[in-house]
């Protein structure tokens, strides 16, 4: 690899799951190990240099060509569908899309639902897949305290261990789909540079091509 190749990826748990993914591979990647308050790092090889980006920004590096490929979950993915090439699932921070409310809530009934909600689009696409016309509720912060509120009837949100849901008195009703994160690329690096597309082919054959459910 003589290219450097520019990943973004989001501080926490996919970026310690990205590194553990390159360290398993074969590269060297002590240099991300004492990161302080730094948002950008280069391997001393000067293959890599990773940027720390918000998630949603994931796909907006990528997409504008300041980063080659990206590692994000496939909830931003849905959100934030166009510009990039979705290539690999990586297996891991698996959890997943659900509905869920207090135990009284009625998935069945006819009335007309306030669903609120961090994530719109996957929201109002399953609702209208159901054919249900539902009022969708954006929420940045805590969405489970809503329908303990009576602010909205039901949340769409992630959950990984549910317990958040139970300690806030919640069930889940529905499960929408799985998630995971992804690798993504950018479309003209993807065409130009033979070497990011070997470095992909490396990747996947570590992760494997089946895809693990989240149980």
């Amino acid at each position: 690899m003589t290219n450097q190749m520019t990943i973004a990826l989001t501080k926490g748990r996919i970026e310690k799951d990205t590194v553990a993914l390159l360290k398993k591979a074969g590269f060297d990647m002590s240099f991300m190990a004492d990161k302080g308050r730094n948002l950008i790092f280069e391997s001393p090889d000067k293959k890599f240099r990773f940027l720390l980006v918000k998630a949603p920004d994931v796909t907006t590096y990528v997409r504008h060509g300041v980063a080659d490929i990206g590692v994000v979950g496939k909830d931003v993915l849905i959100e934030h569908p166009m510009g990039y090439l979705e290539m690999l699932d990586l297996n891991f921070g698996l959890c997943k899309f659900t509905v869920a409310s207090v135990p009284s809530y009625n998935p069945n009934d006819h009335k007309r639902k306030r669903i609120a909600t961090k994530y719109p689009t996957v929201a109002r696409d399953y609702f209208n897949k159901k054919g249900e016309d539902v009022e969708i509720i954006s929420i940045q912060g805590s969405v489970e305290i809503s329908p303990v509120l009576g602010l909205a009837d039901a949340i769409v949100d992630i959950v990984e261990t549910g317990n958040t849901l139970v300690a806030n008195g919640l069930v889940v009703f529905e499960d929408i789909c799985r998630i995971s994160a992804r690798l993504i690329a950018n479309k003209a690096a993807i065409k130009n540079n033979p070497e990011l597309m070997a470095f992909i082919k490396k990747i996947e054959a570590i992760v494997g091509n089946e895809e693990v459910p989240f149980k």
